[in-house]
Formats: structure tokens, sequence, C-alpha cells
């Protein structure tokens, strides 16, 4: 092969080989995926609902919903805003699991300025994933209040103090300080105590808190301002708005029932959810004053119905009444033994309007009513307590029905005879048609079949000695005219 066809072959090689890479990485140009373009990501978004005042059945029900509401909406945080003295128990215990169990980090704000979380308030800001304060707040006084005031399983300083004895010597001696035997009262209380401190101090741990102080808030009553809780460890920063809350929150760690999550709120829009039609309702009705008022309008409806039947509008609105008092008064923390008294009393004093006794079952229900209102909730909270003005109101109204009641039973068996034979006898009868003995009289504005006189003349007066069957019998005295 000549040296010209050799580099002719070599040249036409190169070039087939630049051609095949050439084509190859057009190829590859063309195939190879662009990059998608970037997907605008939706604003961040911010759940808000307000706790204000006392923690009850409403309460609970309200951060349900807004639990709810901010998983469907699938919300960056829930924020519940809280300014409360404390609550009920059991409500707590609801809202703490709500909390818990959110898909959604929760965080608790105490906030207005001047506002403060107490008792309850402080154990469901520990529960939530981040905890705020705003300036001038304060936190803590958790401790489960007893009766009597003071602290359970706690010695009197009497029993305390070392007592001065004297020895063989004269001299004074001290003796060993007595330890107190705690009563059942004491017990029980101590058993609270330890229960909500052992409660507190898990929420404390969850989300890595200060343990230590939460069982001092718990067992000494201790409170905090915002700036000594951030110190503290109780709280994670102080934000003076819910602006300033989002942008510190932002970029934290959290743990959600679904797991840990960062928390994505710079910038966030807020949408503050209100209380259903329902929670509001529920808010009027676990209002013992008005759940005790409302039994007592059904029970007084009911007794009505029942002594006048067919009138349908008291029982109805007595049924009414009764079934929403009896499911405000389930919602809240009932003494049953007051209840009982109250049942008692009522039970009484419905005996003495129908079985008059002068007096003596009244007064006796009215005193088991009152005592019975007096012990009904059994709660600390006066938010949740009778009213001593209500319990006296509708003891008075109670009393006063009771004598309207008898009243109308007295005059009734006081009363002459309005129907049947008795109310025939003596009456006056004008003579329609008469013959031998027999024939048909006129009273009452109806016709009668009468006996009586041998003769009597049509026109005449005459005096109703008795009703025998359906025929009147007719005296044989002459009538007395007035």
């Amino acid at each position: 092969m000549t040296l010209r066809l050799r580099q002719t072959i070599y040249a036409i090689l190169a070039v087939s080989g630049a051609a095949l890479f050439g084509a190859a990485g057009t190829a590859q140009e063309t195939a190879a995926p662009e990059p998608p373009a970037e997907t605008a990501k939706a604003p961040p978004l911010a759940m808000l609902t307000v706790i204000a005042g006392a923690i009850g059945p409403a309460t609970a029900k309200q951060v349900a919903d807004a639990v709810e509401e901010a998983e469907t909406r699938r919300a960056d945080v829930l924020i519940l805003k809280i300014d409360t003295p404390g609550g009920l128990v059991t409500s707590t215990r609801e809202i703490i699991s709500s909390i818990l169990e959110s898909q959604v980090p929760v965080a608790g704000y105490v906030a207005p300025a001047g506002g403060h979380a107490a008792s309850a308030g402080t154990y469901i800001i520990y529960a939530t994933a981040i905890a705020a304060m705003a300036p001038g707040t304060n936190i803590g006084a958790a401790t489960p209040v007893t009766i009597g005031g003071g602290m359970p399983g706690l010695p009197s300083p009497e029993d305390a103090a070392p007592k001065k004895e004297g020895g063989e010597d004269g001299a004074a001696e001290e003796a060993p300080a007595r330890t107190p035997q705690p009563s059942n009262e004491d017990a029980m209380a101590a058993k609270a105590t330890n229960d909500a401190v052992a409660h507190i101090r898990s929420l404390a741990e969850m989300h890595g808190r200060n343990a230590d102080w939460a069982e001092k808030a718990v067992r000494e009553g201790a409170s905090l301002s915002a700036r000594a809780a951030v110190e503290e460890g109780v709280v994670e920063f102080i934000a003076a708005d819910l602006g300033e809350l989002l942008r510190l929150m932002h970029g934290r760690e959290v743990a959600t029932a679904a797991g840990k999550r960062v928390l994505d709120t710079e910038g966030a829009g807020i949408v503050e959810i209100e209380p259903g039609a329902m929670t509001k309702l529920l808010a009027i009705l676990s209002n013992p004053n008005v759940a005790f008022i409302l039994m007592l309008i059904g029970i007084y409806g009911l007794i009505f119905e029942f002594s006048n039947p067919g009138t349908i509008g008291p029982g109805v609105i007595g049924a009414i009444c009764l079934l929403l008092g009896l499911y405000a008064l389930n919602q809240l923390p009932l003494d049953y033994a007051g209840l009982a008294l109250i049942l008692l009393g009522l039970a009484l004093m419905v005996t003495e309007a129908f079985t008059p006794t002068f007096g003596v079952l009244g007064l006796g229900g009215v005193i088991a009513f009152v005592l019975g209102g007096a012990m009904l909730i059994d709660s600390d909270q006066p938010e949740f307590q009778l009213s001593w003005s209500v319990i006296a109101g509708t003891a008075v109204v109670s009393v006063l029905t009771l004598a309207a009641l008898l009243g109308y039973a007295w005059r009734a068996q006081t009363r002459p005879v309005a129907t049947g034979s008795e109310e025939l006898t003596g009456m006056e009868a004008q003579v329609i048609d008469w013959a031998d003995g027999q024939g048909h009289v006129w009273v009452h504005s109806e016709r009668w079949r009468a006996r009586g006189p041998h003769q009597l003349a049509p026109g005449e007066k005459v005096r109703i000695e008795k009703l025998d069957g359906l025929t009147l019998v007719l005296s044989d005295a002459p009538a007395v005219h007035g």
C-alpha cells in the first residue's frame, strides 16, 4: 500500500471518528433531561387560637377543634395564646392530650402583657413544643388547692418545732420533733400532689425544660416572671408580639406526634381560629349556675305538666331544660352527695305540695336543697362553683312555689264542691212539665228527669234533694228564694 493511500485511509477514519463523537455528543445533549423548573412554594401558615379565662370543657373542645383545623390545613404551627388563672383538672388533661397527639407543632404563648399562665396554664405551657411569654407576664402557682388551705402532708409549725423539756439537772433539753400522723384528707391531698408532680415532670422532660422548677411550682406554688422563666429554662424566649414569636421560632427543631420537625415560620401568615357555635354553647352551659338553673326549670316544668296533664308546653320546655342541665352538669366535677341532697330537697317540697304536712316536709326540703347546692360542684376554682346568690335565689323561688302550691291545695280542699251529685244537692230547679209525681225540670241550663211531690205546676221552683242515677229526687219542702 502506497504512502498516499495510507494517508487517505487515515484521513477518512479520522473524519469518521470525529463525526461519530460529534453525533454522540449531540445525542447526549439531546437526551439529557432539563432540570425541572423550581416549584413555587406556598408561604408558611401559622394558626392561632386564644385561651382566655378559666379552663373548662369548652376550652378543651376549642383546643381539640383548633388542632384538627391546623392538621386539615397543614399549618406550619399552631399557637395557643394563653391568659388563664387555671381550671378543671379533667379539662386540662384533655387539652394536654390534644397537644401531644397533634401532627402540627403547637406553641404556647403567654400573652398579652399583664396576663399569666397560672395553675392549669403552667401544665399546658409545659406540654407545648415551643413555649414563650410576652413581657410583663408570669407563670406558675400550680399547686393543687386542698380543703383547709394548707400544703398536703406538711407538719404545722407547732409540730415541726423542737420542744423544750426539763432534764434531771433542771436544764432544758430539746425533745425530738413529733412526726404528725397524716389524716385521710392529707393522704388524699398528698396523692393528688404527687400525681401532679409526676405529670408535669414528664412534660418537662419531653421538651427539655426545667423539671425541678416545675415540681417546685406544684409543691410550693412558685411563680416566675417572663425574664426569670427564660433564665430558668421554663420557656424558650420572650416575644413582644406574634411577629417576633414567629421570627424567633423559625428554624427550631421540635417534636410532634408525627416525629421531629423543623419550624418554618418566618413571615408566616396568621389565621385565627374562632371557637365554633357548639363550643360557645358549651361555654355557656358549663357555667354551673346556668346548668343548675336549667335543671330546676326542667324539674318544675315536668311537675307542672304532671299535675296538669295535657298542657304540653311546660312538659316540652321542662324536658329540654332538664336534658341541657344534666348534660352541662355531666361536664363538671360533681359531688354526687350534693346532687342527691338537691333531688331529695325537691322531692320533699313536691311531696309537701301534694300531701300537705303544714310545712314540715317543705322546710326539710329547702334545707336539703341549700346544702346540696353548696356541695354540688367538687372544684376549688371559683369560676366552677355555684354562686351563693344563685343558691339563695333558687331556694327562695322554691319556697314561694311551695307556698303557692300549698295555698292552692288548701283552697281546693275548702272550696265547695262544684261538680257531680254533691253539687246538685240543695240546688233550685224549675218545673217544666209534671204529672203524677214525675216529670222534667230545668237546672244548670239542662233538662233533667225528676220525681217528687205528687202535684207540681209548670214554672214552679223546687229544691233538689239528691240524684238517683240520672233522675233528680225533689224535696217536698218548697224552694227557698233568696
